[in-house]
């Protein structure tokens, strides 16, 4: 578990390799619990409790800014080698566009299983 995220770290712009479901949902609910703690310990949370969403300049916000576009282009790369993972092309990222039917459909297609394919051989781990 701890290399699945250390290889989504590392793999933070690697677009032609293929990640399986386990290193997906690892990075995915780490990410998601990190950003939470953060967000709740620095109190950049009341921003989404109160509905009041100001920009500051203070120096968590801007850290938290900055976290936020990194786990971006992170899971943004993470996903594209999640859908080669079931031999899909990473274009269809664009389906995440449509409202809610787009959304919906992306995740369902990163819940599909791995397909042995050849277009994307090798596996996130694998690549140097």
């Amino acid at each position: 578990m701890i290399q699945n995220y250390l290889d989504y770290w590392s793999k933070m712009t690697v677009f032609n390799a293929t990640a399986t479901r386990r290193q997906y949902w690892t990075a995915y609910i780490i990410n998601a619990f990190v950003i939470w703690l953060y967000a709740l310990l620095t109190h950049q949370s009341q921003y989404y409790m109160s509905g009041h969403y100001q920009i500051a300049t203070d120096a968590n916000s801007i850290i938290f800014g900055l976290i936020l576009m990194l786990v971006w282009l992170a899971n943004f790369t993470i996903r594209a080698r999640r859908l080669h993972d079931s031999n899909h092309s990473n274009w269809w990222l664009i389906i995440s566009i449509i409202p809610v039917i787009g959304v919906v459909w992306l995740f369902i297609l990163l819940l599909m299983p791995t397909v042995d394919n050849q277009r994307w051989p090798l596996n996130q781990s694998q690549v140097q």
